[in-house]
């Protein structure tokens, strides 16, 4: 799959059922989303996205509100969490690794409008999470950005370029402002998980 343009999947449906039924078969499939995103239990909401063709890992919180753009791009690790009206957009390829967490109102984008240009194309750049990293309230990433291991995306920060493992970035462009430690052994996945770890005997 490309990240500048279709996969070849897309291409065949547009080929298949032509460019305007193609368009109203994605309006169904992101008007199905935002009904799911509100099921009253994760398992449906999960089951939702999963039906639309994106690979969620394990043991996954995903909380009420969440917006996804394209999910048969979209993949995301075990343990992750994503709180609530968070917005997704994988339109141009997005990957999520394990124990990431995404706190309320995140957004993460992948396509963007070329503002120089005088038809104002769609530039596409893929983004990928990766592992334990925390993304905190209302942060910003930018398409073509690589979130490097355990780092800390400060709550109101704009990232626009890639961001080193372990450290803690904030501002508007954001910037290395800190360190975090290495040794991160913790694994998300919501109370039940965080339980039966604190009580082995009764998981």
């Amino acid at each position: 799959m490309s990240p500048h343009g279709n996969t070849k999947n897309e291409i065949r449906i547009k080929r298949f059922l032509g460019l305007r039924m193609a368009e109203r078969l994605r309006r169904a499939i992101r008007a199905w989303l935002r009904i799911v995103s509100y099921a009253p239990t994760r398992s449906l909401r999960l089951f939702g996205l999963a039906a639309a063709g994106a690979k969620i890992g394990k043991d996954v919180v995903w909380m009420p509100g969440v917006e996804v753009f394209s999910p048969w791009r979209l993949v995301v690790g075990s343990h992750t969490n994503i709180g609530r009206h968070v917005h997704l957009d994988a339109r141009g390829d997005l990957t999520i690794g394990d124990n990431v967490n995404i706190s309320d109102e995140v957004a993460v984008w992948t396509a963007e409008h070329d503002i120089q240009a005088e038809n104002f194309p769609i530039s596409r750049g893929p983004v990928v999470v990766g592992d334990r990293v925390w993304l905190c309230f209302r942060s910003i990433v930018l398409p073509g950005v690589r979130l490097g291991e355990g780092c800390v995306v400060a709550t109101g920060a704009v990232v626009t370029k890639d961001v080193p493992p372990f450290t803690l970035v904030g501002g508007v462009p954001a910037k290395v402002i800190g360190e975090r430690s290495r040794c991160l052994t913790y694994e998300l996945g919501g109370p039940k998980a965080n339980y039966a770890k604190e009580r082995p005997e009764q998981a």
